[in-house]
């Protein structure tokens, strides 16, 4: 065993202080916002900022889930998540590998033309003409067809696939495997580190995402969980409908002013626990695959 220098034990007991301060930092205003949600809401302002409630309740989250709207948003994002996840990720895999190929025709050509829309955009007003032409506008589908093609995840893909030796594509073309059985069989199980990479990118960007549905939707059928966290967010009249609904399906909930801060922060928790709760399961994948995938020796 090898024995640290004084300066090595210093520097130890110097780190591990400024991680969990910094740890602290960053879990504390969290932490207050699961207190607030969980505590008596006349109270939230009085007793200022908290790390436990000091008044135990769910009201907040009763006010919440009795609203229609707040559980339709809710499976319209999982649905989106899940169909964002597979178109995605199959184009973009299948476009990196069909690239990866050195006996593509015009395979540069084609690169090219994936990269100039990403330096060149019309901008918002283009792109809603173009989805108004194409009848997405009020539609689901906004929030699935229009991100089909990522050149990020293209460009991650691509390079990933481009550490895996060229002697395993050689073997199994000797054994008479096609190509989809060689990107089926092959490339595909090697990339999973990326692919759930890509699959945590997408989920988060996917779970976060409100501006598809305030720039593109006119009616709230087709909202998303973020949108009405959005919505909760600016609108104090609409947090004061969830509470008068409660109250008249017999929930115990006060009328009073404070009462908005824990319907937001109960809103706020129920948006963000989902990710944090699937991130730690997910984050040696990502930081393995943005590693390989970003880097090309």
């Amino acid at each position: 065993m090898i024995k640290k220098t004084t300066g090595e034990k210093v520097f130890y007991v110097f780190n591990v202080f400024l991680m969990s301060l910094l740890c602290f930092t960053i879990l504390f205003p969290y932490m207050n916002v699961v207190a607030v949600s969980l505590n008596d809401s006349s109270k939230s302002v009085s007793l200022g900022l908290m790390l436990v409630p000091k008044i135990f309740t769910l009201a907040n989250y009763r006010a919440l889930l009795n609203d229609s709207g707040i559980i339709r948003a809710f499976f319209v994002t999982v649905a989106r998540i899940a169909l964002s996840l597979a178109l995605v990720i199959s184009i973009n895999f299948m476009s990196a590998y069909a690239l990866t190929r050195k006996g593509l025709p015009h395979r540069k050509l084609i690169i090219m033309f994936f990269f100039i829309p990403n330096f060149i955009s019309g901008g918002l007003i283009p792109n809603y003409i173009l989805y108004s032409w194409l009848k997405l506008l009020n539609n689901f589908w906004i929030y699935v067809l229009p991100g089909g093609f990522s050149l990020y995840y293209f460009i991650l893909l691509r390079t990933y696939m481009g550490t895996i030796p060229d002697s395993l594509d050689e073997s199994a073309r000797l054994d008479g495997a096609s190509e989809i059985k060689i990107m089926l069989r092959i490339y595909l199980p090697l990339c999973l580190p990326m692919i759930a990479t890509l699959a945590l990118l997408i989920t988060i960007a996917n779970w976060n995402d409100w501006t598809t549905t305030l720039y593109f939707m006119s009616n709230y059928k087709w909202s998303t969980l973020a949108f009405e966290l959005y919505r909760v967010l600016q609108e104090h009249s609409r947090i004061m409908d969830l509470i008068e609904e409660a109250r008249k399906l017999g929930q115990d909930i006060q009328m009073a002013a404070t009462t908005t801060e824990g319907i937001k922060n109960a809103q706020i928790v129920i948006t963000t626990l989902p990710i944090i709760a699937v991130y730690p399961f997910l984050q040696k994948y990502f930081i393995k695959g943005l590693l390989i995938g970003g880097v090309k020796e």
